[in-house]
């Protein structure tokens, strides 16, 4: 089984299926995201799938599909349901059997939004062993929110690649990648309507930056670049 590259956040709605999107597109890699939580507008999944323009990646179907959008453990509540990480492993170790291509998963929210009544989203990043990237938009309050992100990273001893940033309010980067250790992969500028050329083209920006990252941390090993 192939390393999984989990794509995390330091919040809600900071740009992760986006950037997910264009990890996938850099990759040629497949995509996961388990938990969708709220159904009324564009799942993450389907967005992804209608970004990708590559014809090797595979958009894996959704293991959990909960109507309400809250956090996982209250949306399944709601529906009856209790979502277990030891489940989430299973599914995903799955789909990432006997796989060439590399599988990146998009999480729920933050690290440690919670999956049920004892579970985060960074307990199912550890039983994964996976490799990180962490989405930080530049907001105001933003520096805050990254540096408590990359502390929880680093006192689990979470794997990390690196930060990839999104958005243009002032420019965060160089104090969240020194005052974290965690380096920069690159950044992704607003867009109001991203589309396939989009994506294509911050993938071919962020490409060897990002697959010197993943190689470092042993994420791609023999991973093809044809």
């Amino acid at each position: 089984m192939r390393p999984i590259i989990f794509v995390t956040g330091i919040g809600t709605g900071v740009g992760k299926t986006l950037v997910a999107a264009i990890v996938t597109e850099a990759l040629s890699a497949d995509y996961c995201k388990p938990i969708q939580a709220g159904l009324e507008e564009i799942t993450d999944t389907a967005l992804v799938r209608s970004l990708i323009s590559n014809t090797r990646s595979t958009i894996h179907p959704e293991a959990y599909r909960l109507k309400l959008p809250a956090s996982p453990h209250i949306a399944a509540r709601e529906e009856g349901l209790k979502i277990e990480v030891c489940e989430l492993v299973g599914y995903l170790s799955k789909l990432n059997d006997n796989n060439s291509n590399p599988l990146v998963v998009e999480g729920a929210g933050g690290l440690l939004v919670p999956i049920n009544e004892n579970e985060t989203v960074l307990d199912l990043v550890n039983a994964l062993n996976a490799v990180t990237i962490v989405v930080s938009r530049n907001y105001l309050g933003s520096i805050n929110h990254s540096l408590l992100t990359a502390n929880e990273l680093k006192r689990n001893n979470v794997i990390t690649a690196g930060w990839i940033f999104n958005d243009h309010f002032m420019a965060y980067e160089d104090e969240i990648t020194k005052w974290s250790g965690i380096p920069k992969i690159g950044t992704v500028p607003l867009s109001a309507n991203p589309d396939k050329i989009f994506v294509r083209s911050q993938a071919t920006i962020i490409k060897k930056s990002l697959e010197n990252q993943l190689l470092a941390n042993k994420a791609i090993v023999n991973y093809r670049n044809d």
